[in-house]
């Protein structure tokens, strides 16, 4: 295979890498907390688009809870976001080191 070729693989696979994570980038994502009290909704760039709390959470005698269901949430939501983009990118950093 001559450089040319190569060089036009190679285009061709980046051009396809940016048109999937466009695609990603417009999916949403919902993480939940147990019971779905707290609900964080992200887009595939891992941005926040909107955040739910059930008032059954927001006890003020017990402002911890409430922190703990706001952060299962939103880890749930990034760890969506993160399995999504291994499954649709990961194909073309395998093998690469990255």
């Amino acid at each position: 295979m001559n450089m040319q070729q190569m060089m036009k693989q190679a285009k061709a696979m980046q051009k396809k890498m940016m048109a999937e994570h466009e695609e990603l980038a417009k999916q949403e994502f919902v993480g939940k907390a147990p019971d779905d009290m707290v609900i964080a909704t992200f887009n595939g760039d891992k941005q926040l688009l909107d955040l739910k709390i059930n008032k059954e959470a927001v006890d003020p005698d017990d402002i911890d809870m409430l922190q703990d269901l706001v952060v299962a949430a939103v880890n749930d939501g990034m760890k969506k976001v993160d399995d999504a983009t291994q499954q649709k990118l990961g194909k073309y950093t395998r093998g690469m080191g990255m």
